[in-house]
């Protein structure tokens, strides 16, 4: 797992087996779009033997991956976000695409009266790993979680 605070930074792309089962979704960069990405997981994860186990964790992974792409990607108006979801083996492979080339970096503690600055904290807290990296062909990056029957590594 990444624990360094730091997410790591791929310098080739994740190129997806083929034959995996996949799901992915392009969304406003709007506050309800975390909403519509989590009903998509669920969706998702239901099709898929074992998947329900892999739910609530995803859920809360995803839901804080697209919050930072609505909130923190500085990036001109109009612009959507992707979410792809991705199985290997057991383990769920939650992608969010943005535009913005910002690279994401764990703040500082958030204080007990913050309300925000949390997200990445609970993304490396129960994810196996993550990291980011530059979108193929594209502008932007795509933050990326594993998330695992077993629980994040901490």
């Amino acid at each position: 797992m990444t624990s360094t605070g730091e997410p790591r930074d791929d310098s080739e792309p994740y190129k997806p087996a083929d034959g995996i089962p996949a799901f992915e979704a392009r969304l406003a960069r709007h506050r309800r779009s975390a909403t519509v990405a989590r009903s998509h997981l669920r969706d998702f994860l239901r099709k898929i033997p074992g998947g329900t186990a892999l739910m609530g964790d995803g859920q809360l992974v995803l839901g804080e991956l697209v919050a930072n792409a609505v909130v923190h990607a500085r990036v001109s108006p109009g612009r959507e976000i992707a979410v792809r979801f991705e199985m290997a083996g057991d383990r769920l492979r939650i992608e969010v695409h943005d535009a913005s080339g910002e690279k994401p970096a764990i703040r500082c503690v958030a204080d007990l009266n913050d309300v925000s600055g949390r997200g990445l904290h609970l993304v490396e807290t129960l994810s196996l790993e993550w990291g980011f990296e530059p979108r193929p062909g594209g502008i932007g990056k795509i933050v990326w979680a594993l998330v695992g029957p077993e629980g994040g590594g901490e």
